[in-house]
């Protein structure tokens, strides 16, 4: 049986099961006897367990099943949990994130079997679990898990295969195995008494042994033990060239199987009645062929399991699939109506029908948009579940008292954001806690609480959604950040003496900036900043920080809902055509050309109270054929955040809806464009990147 068909299926699901081991422990830790937690926990273990093992992923399996066996115990009041044991098990959730992640590169679980961690489990149970089991050895009735105590259980039964009828056939084949130097082995199999699906035991039991080698011989039938019609045990003849001591290993990998039998059986030649040669040898020939045949299969299988395993699914509600069915629907039935019009009809009544059903096709298409756009929207909750586990391991490494709240978790952002944003968030965090934070003598000689808090929000604004890391720490030092920046030449002392608070701390976005007077393995404030910038501009979103020295940060990033299609202005730079996105517009002003201003040498126009400076894009972007002295000018006023800046074009096309292409590599251009678009004559517009402009 191919399993890896079903690997995207193991990748997502064992994402969800290991998210939620996540959270209920981090529950459990504060409330070590909530029986539902530690319910939940079980049966999460439990699944990835068997999903593991189905898979052939025996590590994981092994330590799955080693933590399972601890919740086991918990589960039936035999054991508490203790600080140590919630430590033990997140060591075991991050190994198995470790092969998680090896599986998607790889479709490989490498060959990290995390023994240290494997002894941890087994010490705290072996201590919790010390009366029960000196009560029990007193009864003699333990036995090693695996070892071949077990015996005393089967009793003289225990070799049941000795008891498999073998019809001549059979016996003739394991004599043409004998002289290949295949070994014939008889194998009996006890399956545990607490096992909930034995066919599903029984089934992996099988898998096993015929990647091996061949079958040749089952009591009870196979159909009888898929149909679990049997009792604890069943008993097979296995011809294989490997030896007792692998076949025997690879029974007692799958989970949930108590003891293995194996014994070598020979039949003498003299037993099985004469054949022709022809046959016999052809006979002979299949069975060198089979054995070989799983060999051969077993190398190409571990070849094709290479191949890298990238994640890119999303999981869609059945009501936006109806919506989206129905709209495709509805485009074919405009599409019709388009072909059965008889365009060569002259006449109002044949124009107003096509426009008729031009308005129809525009509302369909609009509305898909919307629907697909659905789609493609994810929960940011996916991202957030795995800060609180983070800051828990924060607060233990850096010994401060910390507490994360977070809001909005259902808020969507569409999936291509939704990958790319974790990084960020995680390094914006991390930074509150090294360094937002202050120690917990601090915050007390402050009047502070003692337990730091941490906000994570997230809420949608319009066409965007806005994401605020904020914390109730120190704040940042100005003039530190001002002292630091004139001592690394990034500004000079005349700048730094005029530079505004927010300008000051626009600094800490720079390439390679810190204040950090001691750069810890968690972060510094600053360091890795512009790279956290960097990345949130290349979504098409901006980051910008408030400070209350002694109150906090605030650090406010704010993201577009989609990638692929946005409403646009088109404007025009002489011949050309450029598209500016709608959410960066705020108005668009007709000046007059003596209401232009200059500061610093700097053109700027005095709106409303807000002196906004201008930006001339035929000169950025160098295009001829420009109307510098004109009286009027056209400006499109833009803004990031709370700054804004006048873009002045030469004329307006109109409000467009424009699905971004990108351009890849063939345009350097420091970033001012950030896409390119089709117009509907088949013309290329390029798409302006307001933040970059700003």
């Amino acid at each position: 049986m191919d399993v890896s068909q079903y690997l995207d299926i193991f990748i997502d699901e064992t994402k969800e099961h290991l998210q939620s081991l996540n959270q209920q422990l981090l529950i459990l830790e504060t409330e070590p006897e909530n029986s539902e937690t530690i319910n939940e926990i079980f049966r999460a273990a439990h699944s990835l367990k068997g999903m593991a093992g189905t898979m052939g992923f025996k590590r994981m399996q092994r330590l799955t099943h080693d933590m399972e066996n601890v919740f086991s115990e918990i589960r039936n009041g035999k054991m508490g949990v203790t600080a140590e044991l919630v430590d033990v098990l997140f060591k075991g959730l991050d190994a198995l994130e470790g092969y998680l992640s090896n599986i998607q590169a790889s479709a490989d679980e490498g060959t990290e079997d995390y023994e240290d961690i494997i002894e941890q489990l087994n010490n705290i149970l072996n201590i919790g679990l010390g009366k029960e089991v000196k009560k029990e050895e007193a009864k003699g009735t333990v036995q090693a898990a695996g070892g071949t105590a077990a015996a005393d259980t089967a009793g003289a039964a225990g070799n049941k295969y000795k008891e498999l009828p073998l019809a001549d056939y059979e016996r003739n084949a394991i004599v043409k195995a004998q002289k290949m130097d295949i070994h014939a082995f008889g194998v009996t199999v006890y399956i545990q008494e607490y096992c909930i699906l034995k066919a599903a035991r029984a089934f992996l039991v099988f898998k096993a042994l015929e990647s091996m080698g061949d079958v040749i011989k089952s009591k009870p039938e196979v159909q009888d033990i898929e149909d679990e019609k049997f009792d604890l045990d069943f008993s097979v003849v296995l011809l294989t060239k490997d030896d007792i001591e692998k076949v025997k290993k690879t029974i007692l990998n799958v989970s949930e199987i108590k003891e293995v039998y194996v014994e070598e059986i020979s039949v003498s030649a003299d037993e099985v009645p004469e054949e022709k040669g022809e046959a016999v040898h052809t006979e002979e020939v299949e069975l060198r062929g089979n054995i070989q045949n799983k060999a051969v299969a077993q190398s190409s299988a571990k070849q094709q399991s290479s191949k890298p395993v990238v994640n890119r699914s999303v999981r869609v509600d059945i009501e936006k699939l109806d919506v989206l069915m129905n709209l495709v629907s509805e485009l074919i039935i405009a599409k019709n109506g388009l072909v059965s019009m008889n365009i060569s009809e002259k006449g109002t009544k044949s124009e107003s029908s096509f426009n008729e059903q031009i308005e129809y096709l525009e509302r369909v298409t609009t509305n898909l948009h919307e629907s697909v756009m659905k789609v493609r929207m994810v929960p940011i909750e996916s991202v957030l579940n795995r800060f609180p586990r983070m800051i828990r391991d924060l607060s233990k490494s850096l010994n401060k008292k910390m507490e994360l709240y977070m809001t909005g978790e259902e808020t969507e952002l569409d999936r291509t954001v939704i990958d790319e944003i974790g990084d960020p968030l995680m390094h914006l965090l991390r930074n509150a806690a090294d360094h937002g934070l202050e120690s917990n003598e601090e915050r007390l000689a402050k009047g502070k609480p003692e337990m730091g808090s941490i906000f994570l929000d997230a809420y949608q604004d319009g066409n965007n959604v806005v994401i605020e890391v904020r914390d109730d720490g120190a704040g940042i030092n100005v003039e530190k950040v001002k002292k630091k920046a004139v001592e690394k030449g990034t500004i000079t002392l005349e700048q730094a003496e005029v530079m505004s608070d927010k300008e000051v701390i626009d600094l800490l976005f720079r390439p390679s900036f810190s204040t950090a007077e001691i750069i810890t393995d968690v972060s510094g404030r600053g360091v890795g900043l512009d790279v956290v910038k960097t990345k949130i501009e290349a979504l098409g979103g901006d980051i910008e920080a408030k400070t209350k020295l002694g109150a906090g940060s605030n650090f406010i990033i704010r993201l577009p809902l989609t990638l692929a299609i946005i409403q646009a202005l088109m404007v025009e730079l002489g011949a050309e055509k450029y598209a500016i996105p709608l959410g960066s517009i705020q108005t668009i002003e007709d000046v007059l050309a003596s209401d232009i201003k200059y500061v610093h040498s700097k053109e700027v126009i005095n709106l409303r109270g807000n002196v906004i400076p201008l930006l001339r894009l035929n000169r950025i972007l160098d295009v001829p054929g420009a109307k510098e002295d004109q009286e009027n000018l056209i400006v499109v006023i833009i803004s990031k955040g709370d700054r804004l800046a006048g873009l002045v074009v030469d004329n307006l096309i109109g409000q467009q809806e424009i699905v971004i292409k990108s351009i890849g590599k063939f345009i350097n251009n420091n970033k001012i464009i950030g896409g390119a678009t089709i117009l509907g004559d088949g013309e290329v517009a390029l798409i302006l990147d307001v933040n970059t402009l700003v």
